[in-house]
């Protein structure tokens, strides 16, 4: 059964940190922008900055390659392939993804042998559909192969609504995202991936004597941009992952549904600057502290202290006085016995009405059994207050 804790000191804590820093009655979430969908998040804290239509049905388009890359990511750190791995260009890659298709290519011939290296280069910098095909038949022996293992690891990483048919990201029935999946995809990759996410922040490649610009418009903005990718249907419009580092803050974004590449790259680059600026980073709880209590069934004690992962902050909007709520939320009665580090529950952080913040919380300390008489007594209680909760 979920129980809600309400954390009394730490909501007036918070209220008066966010009371100082108030200057206006606006709205927490005052930006606005183009994109039909958008999302944004604060790495350290894993707070929601920003969000609309966020969970709504996409075709992600060539953004459909990170879920490429992240799959090949993971082989090689499973070592199930190599770098220096060669795989052929078949037909399929060529007439597809290549150069008689008119799309984004690496322009391999048919039939030629390519590193798997200059492969993942070529998909991440050029958005090249025959790289990306080529690297899906060589890993798998063939696209739908491969596809599969990509739905496979995106349902592993909980990208729930996110399922994909190609390698390409190429229109195609029944292939949709959301920018909430493809957002916590972008930070899947850079804090699992380090190296292979620094090839995104590479602003060229050349490959067969051919250079190819990154898509990328952040990168040249000299904001701290280092990846992600762009996309683009006529369905869905303009699209677009980024991350952006400034001093302590890594913001990730994913946004959809622009009007033109120009507007992908204006409405980026506010939001962006909205997330960078409008928010006060505030500490809330050092690494190892207790943040709250719940109570044991049947324990050595009857409450059970909880902490956080690590430190908890909260970025708290400057420019708006907003009410915040924070809660303990978690399946109960917790029964003992409970061992020190179990996942317990969650603090959810509400900012005015958008819930920015949910920070898993584990048990802070082991609870053993109870006597024969604290869990008759337990079991008395549970009996006459369960069925309020």
């Amino acid at each position: 059964m979920a129980v809600i804790s309400p954390l009394i000191k730490w909501l007036q804590l918070a209220a008066a940190l966010l009371a100082a820093s108030a200057v206006s009655a606006l709205p927490a979430q005052s930006f606005e922008t183009k994109a039909k969908q958008a999302f944004l998040i604060d790495e350290a804290s894993e707070s929601i900055l920003f969000s609309k239509n966020a969970d709504e049905l996409i075709p992600p388009a060539s953004l459909a390659k990170l879920m490429t890359m992240e799959t090949v990511f993971h082989a090689l750190g499973e070592g199930g392939v190599s770098l220096g791995d060669e795989f052929e260009v078949s037909e399929h890659a060529w007439r597809t993804g290549g150069a008689p298709s008119g799309g984004s290519a690496m322009f391999a011939k048919l039939k030629s042998k390519i590193r798997l290296e200059d492969l993942i280069r070529g998909v991440i910098i050029q958005s090249a559909n025959d790289g990306a095909i080529v690297i899906a038949e060589g890993m798998a022996g063939s696209e739908p192969k491969f596809v599969e293992e990509m739905n496979q690891r995106a349902a592993a990483l909980g990208l729930r609504k996110s399922v994909f048919k190609n390698a390409t990201g190429l229109p195609a029935e029944g292939q949709v995202s959301t920018v909430r999946d493809l957002a916590k995809l972008g930070e899947h990759i850079w804090r699992s991936y380090p190296t292979f996410y620094a090839i995104y922040g590479e602003r060229e490649f050349t490959w067969n004597k051919i250079t190819q610009r990154n898509r990328n418009p952040l990168l040249g903005m000299n904001i701290g941009a280092d990846g992600l990718k762009t996309g683009f249907t006529e369905e869905s419009g303009y699209a677009i992952v980024g991350s952006v580092k400034r001093g302590d803050t890594r913001l990730f974004l994913a946004m959809s549904g622009m009007a033109s590449d120009r507007e992908r790259a204006e409405e980026a680059r506010k939001l962006i600057d909205w997330g960078l600026d409008g928010f006060q980073r505030v500490p809330m709880f050092a690494k190892g502290a207790a943040i709250g209590e719940v109570g044991v069934y049947g324990g050595t004690q009857s409450s059970l202290k909880l902490r956080a992962g690590g430190p908890v902050s909260l970025p708290v909007p400057t420019e708006a006085e907003q009410r915040i709520v924070a809660r303990i939320v978690y399946q109960g009665p917790v029964a003992a016995p409970v061992s020190e580090g179990v996942p317990i529950g969650t603090l959810n952080v509400w900012i005015g009405d958008t819930l920015t913040q949910q920070t898993p919380l584990y048990a802070a300390e082991s609870v053993g059994v109870g006597s024969l008489h604290q869990r008759a007594w337990d079991a008395i209680q549970e009996l006459a207050i369960g069925w309020m909760r």
